[in-house]
């Protein structure tokens, strides 16, 4: 065994270690969602975005399959409505603003194929505050965008931890 191969093995075993050490307890990465279901089925009228943010949370943090048809799905996540906000927060001394906050709002329903609610009509929300000045338009913009951006995709986590825990505790279906 050459002293380059020696030391590769050991520099491979140092950082596995602490790796492996962690899925000994059980850890799980964020995002990761353990549902009792196979197929889901995305309806109603969520905005395109929101509707990638779910089947992409779902496809990479769940082991279900979505399906483009609710008939073939055990699960139908209904998104009856999505609404985005803007307020003004703050002005500065020279009345101009200064924060607005931004909101997402989506209201939800998850039901089994069969009829049986796991989440009656919900809603859920996010907002986040974003700071604003009439010299830097474009990138108040862009920064605009980005923070609709990461408020849906966590949004569309959030949704499916809230299945994920009324489908495991029945009785606490009502949030």
């Amino acid at each position: 065994m050459s002293v380059n191969h020696l030391r590769r093995l050991v520099l491979g075993l140092i950082a596995t270690a602490p790796l492996s050490g962690l899925i000994a307890c059980g850890y799980r990465m964020r995002g990761v969602v353990d549902l009792p279901f196979k197929v889901i089925a995305i309806t109603g009228n969520p905005s395109p975005p929101l509707r990638a943010d779910l089947q992409t949370a779902i496809l990479t943090g769940t082991d279900l399959k979505v399906a483009i048809n609710p008939k073939d799905a055990d699960l139908i996540l209904d998104i009856s409505n999505e609404v985005n906000g803007r307020e003004i927060l703050a002005y500065n001394s020279n009345g101009q603003i200064s924060a607005y906050r931004l909101t997402i709002r989506v209201m939800f329903r998850a039901y089994e194929n069969a009829g049986g609610d796991i989440i009656p009509d919900s809603e859920i929300y996010t907002t986040r505050d974003l700071d604003f000045s009439n010299t830097t338009v474009l990138a108040a913009d862009v920064q605009q965008q980005q923070f609709l951006t990461f408020m849906r995709k966590d949004l569309a986590v959030q949704i499916l931890r809230r299945i994920s825990a009324a489908a495991k505790n029945p009785q606490a279906k009502s949030f």
